[in-house]
């Protein structure tokens, strides 16, 4: 369990497009198998230590003659941002996707002050 000091809890949220491989027959959208999307985001501002971040899909456009098979994950979280990796795999045909995020963690306050 993370506990927060109440003085500065910072929340920073957002939505961003992963990809669109329908438009250009990306291999989300014309591969099979194992396949992997990686894209780095980066917060508004550093938070004072390492946040909790919730990733949540907004918009999966889909083949309906597959499977859908999706899995989206926060990895690499640091102060500054993290990666969202969206993974699928055997025939599922992904046209696009979209994430809603949000990190909640300590934050900076003013009157923090470091000596060194």
């Amino acid at each position: 369990m993370m506990k927060l000091n109440k003085t500065a809890i910072g929340i920073d949220q957002g939505e961003d497009v992963l990809f669109s491989d329908y438009e250009d027959g990306g291999a989300m959208w014309t591969g099979s198998g194992s396949r992997e999307r990686r894209h780095r985001l980066k917060f508004s501002e550093p938070f004072k230590s390492v946040p909790a971040v919730h990733i949540s899909l907004s918009l999966w456009d889909m083949d309906s003659a597959t499977n859908a098979r999706a899995d989206v994950a926060a990895e690499k979280i640091t102060e500054r941002g993290f990666e969202v990796v969206f993974r699928t795999w055997a025939d599922t045909r992904v046209a696009r996707i979209r994430i809603r995020w949000m990190a909640i963690g300590e934050a900076y306050h003013e009157d923090d002050w470091q000596l060194y």
